[in-house]
């Protein structure tokens, strides 16, 4: 069986391709968050963190262009975290850095797709979420506030989840004094939509299932695995915390849709085992997704 699955596994994206296909996503990506953003969230003053919520908020004060804003905030925030962090950033993320504010002056003109705040909020958050993700998905990022808050991190020893959601707050903060407090709830409903949007796109639905069994009958129950649901295993070496004597332990990552019958095959093999089992959200590997 393990030949077989040798015989049909897919070879490596060659790098030119990879490094080729990193620069579609991170392109495509930073379009993506400019649309959401000149579509639902600059029309309805929804500053949801960043430094296009910084724009935001300067475009309803003085005017400015956000594009522009965003260019001048964006490159010396990508100088300063490479200065100061020691850290190659990647031209990926420089390029990220550059064409999101091209992208926002070139969309500019723009009808904007609602009046309505909170579907501005929602659905804004969701498409800057899902631009974000693909530019994540190519291995980059779109520089500022991220860059800011790992300088934040560096110097205050604040842990760098804290300093993301302390600059995002305050922007937050900010636009619910400038424009009104409902502005600033809209404005933590897109924040909120958006983190939960990358999340979809990094993980998607496919939530998998790693399983531990605890069995007397450890060679039964993994041929019984191998024949029955063709997934493979990992035996590993436990104690019970009781009687402190030896056990070992199978454990098994299947798709959802193959629990029932793992659980099922296991309890053939052993009534007596014992099966916890966990979602697992990111699977690479053979039988998975492998990159």
């Amino acid at each position: 069986m393990m030949m077989m699955a040798k015989k049909y596994r897919r070879e490596p994206m060659p790098p030119v391709l990879r490094h080729t296909l990193d620069y579609a996503l991170v392109i495509l990506g930073a379009f993506f968050v400019a649309i959401a953003f000149n579509l639902f969230l600059l029309p309805n003053n929804i500053a949801s963190g960043g430094v296009a919520g910084v724009s935001t908020i300067t475009k309803g004060v003085f005017g400015w262009e956000p594009g522009v804003v965003q260019w001048i905030l964006n490159i010396p925030l990508f100088i300063m975290g490479v200065v100061i962090l020691g850290k190659n950033f990647g031209f990926k993320s420089f390029v990220g850095t550059v064409t999101l504010p091209l992208f926002v002056l070139l969309t500019s003109e723009m009808a904007p797709a609602t009046p309505n705040p909170l579907l501005g909020a929602i659905f804004g958050g969701m498409g800057v979420g899902l631009g974000l993700g693909i530019v994540f998905r190519g291995r980059a990022s779109t520089g500022g506030i991220d860059l800011a808050a790992q300088v934040l991190h560096k110097f205050s020893h604040l842990p760098l989840g804290i300093s993301v959601a302390l600059l995002d707050g305050m922007i937050v903060l900010t636009s619910a004094i400038v424009f009104s407090l409902e502005e600033g709830l809209y404005a933590l409903i897109g924040l909120f939509a958006t983190s939960r949007t990358i999340d979809f796109v990094q993980v998607g639905l496919n939530t998998s299932k790693n399983v531990m069994i605890i069995t007397e009958d450890v060679n039964e129950v993994r041929e019984a695995i191998f024949k029955q649901i063709d997934r493979g295993v990992t035996v590993l070496s436990g104690a019970g915390g009781y009687t402190d004597r030896e056990r070992r332990v199978v454990m098994c990552v299947v798709q959802q849709n193959e629990f029932i019958k793992l659980t099922q095959t296991v309890k053939m093999v052993d009534p007596g085992a014992f099966v916890v089992a966990m979602n697992a959200t990111e699977v690479l590997g053979e039988g998975f997704k492998t990159s």
